[in-house]
């Protein structure tokens, strides 16, 4: 029986395709799938939940300035490489698969001391530092968007959550109005900015939400937890907090505003809905990179997080509403770009780095 360890986490967009990879491993081999985090990251809390062992390793960041952390980064590092060292040895480890994360760096290092291949998948058009070392050296390097610099990069796709993969939007349809009180023969528009929502966003939609609903669309917003915002309590505008059952926000969706983060872009790709994408503005300008295939493709607009507002929902958003033809070739474009394939390509990529004849079937 094949033994893998996933290394990754500290975000969702790292612990989620991870998880993807790992059920299907599980499903498919009843192999010994095993997860290398941090105390830290969300991985503590949702690895376990999803009944995967959790094994760990110290948090080491890199070191972005000369100072006391990076005066002690070498020997934290080897101590980190030696702790997964160890849980290979222990565990029969036969390959290493990295997404990125403080628990990915010494993980590559580790599995290429012990002799055993790794693969590393890249969630982002602008990869993390530990992915662009690992890629270096490793087996396989699978990548979500094309062009990502990493070398060795193969466009494989983000392993996304089963429910977006197994979503019939058209069949699920009638059960999103229903759930969401909206009517599901008439248009809709979906906007949200995460969990914790999106100030931009909402500020946006507070003074031209009454502009949607004159277009003769629906509204399903989703604020986010973070705020008050008021609910005008007008029919055609749905306004949520959160989105518990977001496969049935995506079911009713005929066009979305959202931030750009790589897994919101894969998975509304995935399922040909065209999208607004505002990328957050602070970071390392990654969200921008991870809409440009869909933008370039035909699939999606890009607006400004500084000047977005609502009159630039009248000015941008409104018109295409408007305009059905420009949505149904969006529609037809954002099918081309997206892949509901990704988590099986990634087990592809870790089946030939094993040597596996199942790689070529």
């Amino acid at each position: 029986m094949t033994t893998y360890l996933l290394a990754g986490g500290g975000t969702a967009g790292h612990v989620n395709p991870l998880l993807a990879v790992a059920d299907l491993l599980r499903e498919r081999d009843d192999a010994t799938v095993l997860v290398l985090g941090t105390k830290e990251g969300l991985e503590s809390r949702l690895v376990p939940e999803r009944g995967y062992e959790l094994l760990i390793v110290d948090k080491v960041p890199f070191p972005r300035r000369p100072n006391k952390q990076a005066a002690a980064f070498p020997g934290r590092f080897r101590r980190a490489i030696a702790q997964v060292r160890a849980h290979i040895r222990e565990h029969g480890v036969d390959v290493v698969v990295g997404f990125g994360g403080y628990a990915s760096a010494p993980a590559y290092v580790a599995a290429r001391r012990e002799g055993i291949p790794f693969v590393v998948h890249e969630a982002n058009a602008k990869p993390g530092l530990a992915n662009v070392l690992g890629a270096r050296r490793a087996a396989g390097v699978g990548v979500v968007f094309d062009g990502t610099p990493l070398k060795h990069g193969e466009v494989v796709g983000m392993p996304l959550r089963r429910e977006v993969v197994e979503l019939d939007r058209a069949a699920a349809r009638d059960e999103a109005a229903e759930l969401f009180g909206l009517d599901p023969a008439k248009p809709v528009l979906l906007v949200f900015g995460g969990s914790l929502g999106a100030q931009r966003l909402n500020e946006a939609l507070a003074g031209s939400w009454a502009d949607v609903l004159a277009a003769d669309w629906q509204l399903l917003h989703a604020t986010g937890e973070r705020g008050e915002w008021v609910d005008p309590g007008m029919p055609g505008y749905a306004m949520r907090r959160y989105l518990d059952r977001m496969d049935l926000a995506f079911a009713l969706a005929d066009v979305i505003v959202s931030r750009a983060g790589s897994a919101t872009v894969s998975e509304i790709s995935a399922l040909g809905i065209p999208a607004v994408y505002v990328p957050y503005a602070v970071g390392n300008g990654e969200q921008r990179l991870n809409a440009a295939s869909a933008v370039e493709a035909g699939a999606a607009l890009l607006l400004d997080d500084a000047t977005f507002s609502a009159d630039t929902v009248r000015d941008r958003v409104i018109p295409l509403l408007r305009d059905p033809d420009r949505i149904a070739a969006m529609t037809v474009a954002a099918e081309k770009v997206g892949t509901r394939s990704g988590t099986e390509n990634v087990v592809a990529m870790i089946d030939r780095a094993l040597g596996d004849d199942r790689a070529g079937r």
